[in-house]
């Protein structure tokens, strides 16, 4: 299976974004690409609470959804938006950063809300509160493909192994982790977790992600890291896309996992243990 990962700068307008998006997608299909992965907030990326109120919809309204639907029915490809901001109806207003898995056929397959909120503050100048605008997820999502099981997670989820461990376990093959990471904490850390958490778990790792400083109506500005990677099941960086917008493909490769795993078969190595304080 040839995957593509769409590495983008998607500015606090979905209309914009969708039809950015979509013609990627199509290039994509055209190289032969049949698993195309979008990155973390597709729609909108905006650090204002009132252009997401105002831009934002419910699943069941999202005009990009319906529209990437319909472009992977078209195409006949399967599709992972990375994530979408979507309005919940809660009580407090908060949003789910929620991925979609889309079939061929242009159903949703699988989705996945965000767990884990980026509540950090990297520096005195940089600091995020992601769970004041999106509530956490709480369900761990594993999804059927004819080229692997999938285990999907979102940008800071990254940083949590039991996620990726609990996902592998449960059958997944390849872990999807879409991202819109900080340019600081992307230098630091981005590659060293990507590939700590496909070696622990004999996974292939794909995580397209936003990238530059991102167009805006109102609210602060917004950089993001770039550097969309795939690593294989051993580990090795089989893309890094740098900086720069575009599309960036790679052959997966069933077998390798089985390689992997029969070689440092660590997922069969659990133990119970006690703490002694």
């Amino acid at each position: 299976m040839k995957a593509a990962l769409l590495q983008i700068t998607s500015s606090d307008s979905p209309e914009d974004n969708l039809a950015m998006i979509r013609a990627m997608v199509v290039e994509a299909a055209q190289n032969g690409a049949g698993f195309v992965l979008t990155p973390e907030v597709s729609n909108c990326l905006s650090s204002s609470r009132s252009r997401q109120n105002a831009v934002l919809c419910l699943q069941k309204d999202d005009p990009t959804l319906a529209g990437l639907r319909e472009t992977a029915a078209d195409l006949g490809i399967w599709l992972l938006i990375g994530s979408l901001g979507v309005k919940t109806g809660d009580a407090d207003g908060r949003f789910a950063n929620r991925s979609f898995l889309i079939s061929p056929e242009g159903e949703i397959a699988a989705w996945y809300d965000k767990i884990h909120m980026f509540d950090v503050d990297v520096s005195e100048t940089e600091t995020y509160r992601e769970s004041d605008g999106y509530r956490p997820g709480s369900r761990a999502v594993v999804a059927q493909t004819p080229f692997g099981t999938l285990g999907l997670t979102v940008c800071y989820d990254v940083r949590f192994p039991y996620l990726h461990r609990m996902l592998a376990q449960a059958g997944a093959t390849i872990l999807t982790g879409p991202a819109a990471f900080s340019p600081v904490t992307g230098a630091a850390h981005w590659h060293t977790l990507l590939r700590a958490r496909a070696i622990e778990t004999g996974c292939y790792v794909l995580a397209p992600a936003q990238t530059g400083t991102h167009p805006r109506t109102e609210g602060r500005e917004r950089k993001t890291y770039g550097h969309s990677l795939a690593v294989a099941p051993w580990g090795e960086v089989l893309l890094d896309m740098g900086t720069a917008p575009g599309i960036g493909y790679v052959d997966l490769d069933p077998g390798a996992v089985a390689s992997a795993r029969s070689r440092v078969p660590t997922l069969t190595h659990d133990r119970e243990i006690r703490l002694d304080r």
